[in-house]
């Protein structure tokens, strides 16, 4: 069986500190039941008790800039109901960007993680390893393009002799941005309400979201650090739409607060899709005005000109416009702007 890496990226605009909220998140057993239950099955069939999910404290070091323990570590084990007592090490790593040789990271991280098992005598069997599974969680704009083997890095040609002696590592990645709206909505589960919380929405959906948020943690009571930590993440997502407000410590007053924002997007939205109706129906007009001129002095006109009138915004047809009333040539209307794209010997003349 398999441990959890969680390599989790922070959009730009994402609050300062995402790293630390997700630590504190999957510091609570619930939230890692929840993750595990909703997006790993391969996991789920190895028949877990979550009802025995242990925190471990990680002794190891990794080489940095110094030997200094990485704080943001956060290890479960996870004993499963398969006769003889087994252990799933949850590993869980936090980090701020996307990295090509996580394969690498995970395997290393995977090696000490067993070193400090076997130091402690904390094996099951002493001449057997607990199981690991690598887990990458992963929020970035760009979707996850890093290798999931650690093969697919090794430089050797397909079929070597050598390949049965090289690493065989792996991890599991949720890519949260990779879900399709449609594969999250519906599902109760607070894993998939933090995806959902992770990807962008109008304050609009928020609203919904937020709702949704709401009536999780009123059918399961109780979860107070949870509830606190699921407001900074709404506050977050209120954040990456632009929108610069004091978030409530209260997720009620945050949907009320929500209600009011959208009440202004939405009058903003349809503000300014009357104005850009306005000025395209005005840019529609004055093409119609410019074709009818154009080839009333020139006759037909070449595709190449239609194509560029029909595209043009309202400003670029009011000037050509201006130049058509006592243009020579279909060049002097249009001058760089169009012509060049097409063959000048063959514009229509003054007639």
């Amino acid at each position: 069986m398999p441990v959890f890496i969680l390599a989790w990226r922070a959009r730009p605009s994402f609050m300062p500190g995402s790293d630390s909220i997700y630590h504190r998140l999957f510091s609570h057993p619930r939230m890692v039941e929840e993750l595990v239950r909703e997006f790993v099955p391969e996991a789920l069939a190895a028949g877990l008790d979550f009802s025995r999910l242990q925190r471990v404290n990680p002794k190891f070091h990794i080489a940095r800039q110094s030997a200094e323990r990485r704080a943001s570590d956060v290890i479960w084990r996870l004993p499963t109901r398969e006769g003889a007592e087994v252990y799933l090490y949850l590993l869980l790593e936090f980090q701020s960007t996307s990295d090509w040789w996580m394969a690498v990271r995970t395997q290393v991280y995977q090696g000490l993680l067993w070193q400090q098992v076997i130091q402690e005598k904390a094996l099951n069997s002493p001449k057997r390893l607990p199981p690991v599974m690598l887990l990458v969680l992963y929020n970035g704009k760009r979707r996850w393009r890093a290798p999931t083997r650690l093969t697919e890095l090794i430089d050797l040609a397909p079929g070597s002799a050598l390949w049965p002696w090289q690493p065989q590592a792996r991890y599991h990645l949720l890519d949260m941005g990779a879900f399709a709206a449609g594969e999250l909505t519906g599902r109760e589960s607070l894993a998939a309400l933090l995806f959902r919380l992770e990807q962008e929405h109008p304050p609009v959906q928020l609203e919904g979201l937020v709702d949704e948020v709401i009536g999780w943690f009123r059918r399961h009571p109780g979860l107070g650090e949870l509830k606190r930590l699921f407001t900074e993440l709404v506050g977050a997502a209120i954040s990456s739409t632009g929108i610069q407000v004091q978030v409530p410590h209260d997720l009620v007053e945050v949907k009320s607060m929500l209600a009011t924002i959208g009440k202004v997007w939405r009058e903003e939205w349809l503000a300014q899709g009357r104005a850009e109706g306005e000025v395209k129906g005005k840019a529609e007009g004055k093409a119609e005005s410019l074709v009818r001129l154009l080839t009333a002095r020139f006759g037909p006109l070449p595709p190449a000109v239609r194509k560029g009138i029909d595209t043009a915004d309202l400003a670029t047809l009011e000037r050509w416009f201006d130049h058509a009333i006592d243009a020579s040539d279909l060049s002097t209307v249009f001058g760089r702007d169009l012509v060049p794209s097409v063959d000048r010997g063959n514009l229509p003349t003054r007639c």
